[in-house]
This record gives structure tokens, C-alpha cells and sequence, in this order.
């Protein structure tokens, strides 16, 4: 009864604050629409330009420009896409299988069921029922797996890792440039408690007990 009532406090916390997350994210809480919840600056889906309640499905390209930032619900998964970035999201009806953050940074929380599969140049990475928080780079992967199952696996060299966290404990890098060690830790960054709480929100979920009990906040 004390954790729901301090995991509740937090969560009116976040909402309240609204953490460093623009205005126009934290009014999407009001609804649980599918397809795009908040564009800022330049937004382009499957290269033409897109403004809020457009469409995203599987299939589709997702595309930002310099100061962008956007979100978007597919199914049960939702997402925060940074500037400068560019995904493939891959499937069929409303399940997106696969995902390929071809450059950018992206954060995403996906619904339970079967794998999914995050790809970038260096790295391809197999989850289920996680958030998860991913740069792409030409020569290098940052992953942070938030809550959930992991498969991490570097494209060059075959190195492999399988992991649990319930709080970003093992964020790594993945590289891809012919090292001896392509997959190493990492710290984490660049993402924060109080967005995995927002875009679990915008599919009508909250992150898990352990995640929303851990003693930490980033």
C-alpha cells in the first residue's frame, strides 16, 4: 500500500513538473491516440512533413530535422524521437517486430509480447517488454536497456550479452570499428525517468513496480 501510494506520488510529481519536456508532450497525456502526439520543429514521415495526429504504422520512416522532437504511439509501444534522427519501423497492422535507428537518438517503451529487434549499424539488440533508450552513430551503438530483457549482439566480431536490469543499471556501448571489446558499459545518459513515465502514460501503462520503487531518479 506504501509503495502504490509513493510510486502515485511520483507519477503526479512528473505530471506536474513535467520534468525538462516541453509543454505540448505533457499535454498528450491527455489522450492515448495512436500515430504522431507531439511535433516540434521539422518532422517528415516517409519524406513528406507531418504535424500532430498524423498516422505512424509500421512501415512507415520516421524522420527529424535540427531542434525537432517528436512522439509517436504505435499499438502498445510509444516513442520520443531527439533531432537529427531517422527510424524504419518494421511489421504489420499495429505491431512494430523490428525497429532500425538508422542515425539519432530515440526512447522507447514497448508492450508485453513476443521479441522485438533494435537495429543500428553496429549493433542489433532483441527485447521484450522493455523501456529502452538507443543512439546510433556510424561507428558506435549506446544502449541503455531502462527495464526488461536484453539480447545485445555487435554486428562486427559476433560478441554477445544477455541481460535483466529493472532500473538502467547496464547501460553499453556497441562498436563497430574492429576493436577487441566491441561491447563495453557505459554510463547512462541523455534520457531521463520522468520521459519513460510520460510515454508509458501515453499507451495507459506505468513502468514497472521495480523500475518505479528503485531508490535513483535520472
Amino acid at each position: 500500500m506504501e509503495f502504490r501510494r509513493s510510486r502515485r506520488l511520483l507519477l503526479l510529481s512528473v505530471l506536474g513538473t513535467g520534468g525538462s519536456l516541453p509543454l505540448a508532450l505533457r499535454m498528450a497525456l491527455a489522450q492515448s491516440k495512436q500515430g504522431l502526439r507531439t511535433a516540434q520543429g521539422e518532422l517528415r514521415i516517409n519524406g513528406k512533413p507531418a504535424e500532430t495526429g498524423a498516422p505512424v504504422r509500421p512501415g512507415d520512416v520516421v524522420a527529424t530535422g535540427a531542434g525537432a522532437l517528436a512522439s509517436f504511439v504505435v499499438g502498445q509501444d510509444a516513442f520520443l524521437m531527439r533531432q537529427n534522427s531517422r527510424a524504419e519501423l518494421i511489421g504489420s497492422g499495429v505491431l512494430v517486430s523490428a525497429l532500425q535507428l538508422v542515425t539519432g537518438k530515440l526512447l522507447g517503451v514497448f508492450g508485453s509480447g513476443g521479441e522485438r529487434r533494435l537495429v543500428t549499424a553496429t549493433a542489433s539488440i532483441g527485447i521484450r517488454g522493455t523501456g529502452a533508450y538507443i543512439e546510433a552513430e556510424p561507428t558506435r551503438t549506446y544502449f541503455c536497456l531502462c527495464y526488461g530483457n536484453a539480447e545485445v549482439s555487435a554486428t562486427i566480431g559476433g560478441a554477445r550479452e544477455s541481460y535483466s536490469t529493472r532500473h538502467h543499471e547496464s547501460p553499453r556501448y556497441i562498436y563497430g570499428d574492429g576493436r577487441k571489446r566491441s561491447i563495453v558499459p557505459a554510463s547512462v545518459a541523455n534520457h531521463s525517468d520522468s520521459e519513460l513515465i510520460l510515454l508509458e502514460s501515453l499507451v495507459g501503462r506505468s513502468p514497472p513496480a521495480s523500475f518505479m520503487d528503485s531508490p535513483f531518479r535520472y
